[in-house]
């Protein structure tokens, strides 16, 4: 089964990444340098508010940065409350009629309990999109809950574990095509200190899962990745109508430190399908998003906090209406389909409508046996319309559970 659905992804990735006209996938050239004549957004009315005028510096070659910060509290598993300040730069390295948009996001957290998050991610484009760097970077110590491998475990199984993570994750791609890019990167996956919140319980016997999951212990996983992406995206963090398909393999030997040799596959699949305002050139947004990824292990020993998991996605935003690692397996196939509008024409509000499926394999059977839906809705408020980023607020339903997302940014 797992073959199939990895074949049928790699299938629905070329047909569409290949097939498609790629003029069709990105505005046309006298539709890439902003146009916000008209637009309003929550950086304007604080300043004319607050009566502060602003000389605009002279524009180089479009390299100005374009900043957003939200400040925001969540709730932790085990109980509590964590203080995020969620800040986004967006920023172009060339002229914007040939470079896409970068992206740096710095989301530190905590509860001033000794318990926080240090995560850095960046997306930048040399000019002329010639090179794209990928990073994430973190440093975090909260705890999480788990509920075993499989897609059939109760909710009530749950049990809380504690751990120090670091993450380093570091790619380099080049342009070998047009929107086509290929290269190498860096893993490192530390966990350190794995245990459950209450001593009695003993994690390999929970899990029935024999890597990475002794009580008081570590597991470090370190190895390269293989990357192909095309990306006919110009703008990551609320993208245009367009495409974006990637694949990463990535393989963990044991002379970089990995205790066992593991590898993964991860493919990724977004379409960005405009209705009658983008497609004919109008200003208003009226889009159909639609998200899917495959995540395998390949059948390999990778340690359990690096397994698929439902939200344990590069950047964890799948799985809106599901505890985080809520389903986990050798295997996970996710899809996701959003609505985007513009509620009013200057464009400072909108809304979205989501649905989301996800589905693991079973550790015994190997099959894909259960299946998981949410639904949500969201209002969307423009923070910035330099770098179209949105203060977005989600609300979302699975039978088990209800979540409130607060993000600067679209999941997608």
């Amino acid at each position: 089964m797992n073959r199939i659905v990895m074949v049928l992804f790699l299938n629905l990735l070329g047909f569409y990444a290949y097939a498609q006209n790629p003029s069709n996938m990105i505005n046309p050239d006298d539709k890439q340098v902003e146009d916000t004549t008209g637009k309003r957004d929550l950086i304007g009315i604080g300043f004319s508010v607050l009566h502060i005028h602003i000389k605009k510096p002279p524009r180089i070659k479009g390299k100005r940065v374009y900043y957003s910060l939200l400040p925001l509290a969540s709730s932790l598993p085990g109980g509590g409350n964590a203080l995020i300040t969620s800040t986004t730069a967006g920023f172009y390295l060339g002229n914007r009629r040939h470079t896409y948009l970068s992206n740096i996001t710095f989301s530190p957290g905590t509860n001033f309990k000794g318990e926080f998050n240090l995560p850095f991610r960046s997306n930048i484009w040399s000019e002329g999109n010639g090179w794209n760097f990928q990073g994430d970077t973190r440093y975090t110590i909260y705890p999480q809950y788990t509920w075993g491998i499989g897609g059939d475990r109760p909710e009530s199984d749950k049990i809380l574990i504690r751990s120090s993570y670091v993450r380093f994750y570091q790619n380099a791609l080049k342009r070998i095509r047009p929107y086509l890019l290929a290269g190498l990167g860096y893993n490192l996956d530390y966990h350190i200190h794995l245990r459950p919140d209450i001593d009695s319980i003993n994690l390999p016997a929970y899990t029935k899962y024999g890597y990475g999951t002794a009580n008081n212990s570590n597991s470090f996983s370190s190895g390269v990745s293989f990357n192909l992406l095309y990306d006919t995206r110009n703008n990551s963090i609320n993208p245009l109508p367009g495409i974006y398909a990637a694949v990463t393999y990535r393989a963990n030997p044991s002379f970089l430190g990995s205790r066992e040799f593991w590898h993964s596959l991860y493919l990724d699949f977004r379409k960005y399908i405009p209705f009658d305002g983008e497609a004919s050139g109008g200003s208003g947004q009226n889009v159909l998003a639609v998200w899917a990824y495959y995540w395998t292990v390949m059948g390999s020993h990778a340690p359990y906090l690096d397994l698929p998991a439902i939200g344990w996605d590069a950047y964890q935003r799948s799985g809106r209406g599901f505890y985080t690692g809520r389903y986990m397996g050798n295997s996970l196939f996710y899809v996701e389909t959003e609505y985007r509008r513009d509620i009013t024409d200057d464009g400072l509000f909108g809304f979205v409508v989501f649905t989301n499926l996800n589905v693991v394999s079973e550790p015994d059977t190997h099959q894909y046996s259960y299946l998981h839906p949410a639904v949500g809705t969201g209002l969307r408020i423009k923070f910035n319309k330099h770098s179209a980023t949105n203060v977005a607020m989600d609300i979302a339903f699975s039978n088990e559970y209800t979540g409130l997302y607060f993000n600067l940014g679209e999941a997608f």
